[in-house]
């Protein structure tokens, strides 16, 4: 935090995670993640998918496997991904899991989008 605002950020927050996730830190894990995903056959999407490295739908399966070797090291563009998906016709939006978090991101992005849990 001292580094931090030494170098001007105006404010610093400790986020309560349990790893440097989506940063430059998890560097030394991406070999380990990109030799997994490599060896592992993923079969072509019935649908567009939005990752955070390009926010943008993809229907290949080679720059799948490389956004998601990407977004270990880089940054989460949520904001930006759901937008997308909002301008490209998504209108109901499903979080799988427990909570509700996603959901509640997506309606501050867009209250009007309609969203539903899967758990």
């Amino acid at each position: 935090m001292r580094k931090l605002k030494e170098a001007g950020a105006k404010r610093a927050l400790p986020l309560p995670v349990g790893g440097a996730f989506h940063s430059p830190l998890m560097e030394p894990a991406k070999l380990k993640l990109e030799a997994a995903i490599n060896s592992t056959t993923f079969a072509d999407p019935i649908c567009p998918v939005y990752q955070n490295v390009s926010t943008t739908a993809v229907t290949d399966v080679k720059t799948i496997k490389t956004n998601l070797i990407a977004q270990l090291t880089a940054p989460v563009k949520w904001t930006q991904s759901v937008q997308n998906m909002i301008k490209d016709g998504a209108t109901l939006f499903i979080e799988c899991g427990p909570g509700k978090v996603l959901q509640g991101l997506v309606k501050k992005i867009n209250k009007d989008s309609e969203t539903q849990p899967l758990s």
